[in-house]
């Protein structure tokens, strides 16, 4: 297994069937530097536009239509000493009738401390003087080629994983993405160093990092993105409205369950009581929703 250092010479703003930039073998890790959503480098200079520009394609040796990506996220550094948010709730989060007290959506500046691993907000409004944050960063936008040939816009997600925006994608955790097109294709951006659920505000504090992924193909069919942490698996659905996109995950979680062993009467009677339900976004054109299980209910 070889460990590669891919440096981007082109930036991607829709995730679909493009020549690879590199090409490696089921197993090995890739090490790489993002670019923040709005394509600023870890150096403030601005390369491409956004939205949310990915590193990629790189292509999977073997890996086919029918098979699933398993991508490991080894590790997340964090290479700039800023990142931005938007400095209001979007509008879709409130009332209606409330739209009208949100202030500008400015964009805002944080400082982040790459040894104290904190984030601190640049002239914070009234009660939020001394707030510090810790970094707890996380991949908003992976995936790899939609089907069909399709290329799909950065700012949305489906099946093939795009712009989620789920925090638990950190890290640590391990993703497996549905492979539609030969190589599979995999795409990687708009890294955060924090973010709460749902990406209420239309952004995590964004900034740049160095990632470290390992990609391996298996024989495998799955329909829609799935994770696991050191406590939880999850199955991720991806669509609007938000209850369709829980149908998608509670869905795939089904299946998921059934290759453990589970039937769906033995499915439906531990999830009805043990189930989590995360929103990983609600601000893009699709939003995501976790269906997330701890590890200590599943069978032995």
């Amino acid at each position: 297994m070889t460990t590669h250092r891919f440096a981007p010479t082109q930036y991607h703003n829709v995730l679909g069937t493009f020549p690879p930039a590199l090409t490696i073998e089921s197993g090995d890790t890739v090490i790489t530097e993002t670019i923040d959503a709005n394509g600023w480098d870890k150096s403030g200079a601005k390369l491409v536009s956004g939205p949310n520009p990915m590193n990629g394609p790189i292509a999977v040796s073997g890996a086919e239509p029918g098979d699933s990506l398993k991508v490991e996220i080894l590790d997340m550094t964090p290479i700039r000493a800023t990142g931005w948010t938007r400095a209001a709730l979007a509008e879709n989060v409130v009332d209606p009738s409330f739209v009208p007290n949100l202030p500008p959506r400015d964009r805002v500046t944080w400082r982040i401390d790459r040894n104290a691993l904190t984030a601190t907000l640049e002239s914070p409004p009234a009660g939020l003087a001394g707030l510090v944050l810790p970094l707890a960063p996380m991949i908003g936008c992976f995936g790899v080629a939609p089907s069909l040939g399709q290329a799909i816009s950065t700012a949305t997600s489906a099946e093939h994983g795009g712009n989620m925006d789920y925090r638990r994608f950190g890290p640590g955790a391990t993703a497996w993405f549905p492979v539609a097109a030969p190589g599979a294709l995999f795409f990687l951006g708009d890294c955060h160093a924090i973010q709460g659920d749902g990406e209420i505000v239309g952004t995590g504090i964004e900034t740049c990092f160095e990632v470290s992924v390992r990609l391996t193909v298996e024989k495998r069919t799955i329909l829609w993105p799935r994770g696991e942490t050191d406590r939880d698996i999850f199955t991720i659905g991806n669509a609007r409205p938000l209850d369709q996109a829980l149908q998608h995950a509670t869905t795939e979680m089904v299946r998921w369950l059934g290759e453990l062993g589970l039937d769906v009467s033995a499915a439906s009677h531990l999830l009805g009581q043990t189930v989590r339900y995360d929103i990983g976004n609600v601000y893009d054109p699709a939003y995501t929703v976790a269906c997330r299980l701890s590890k200590k209910w599943l069978p032995a």
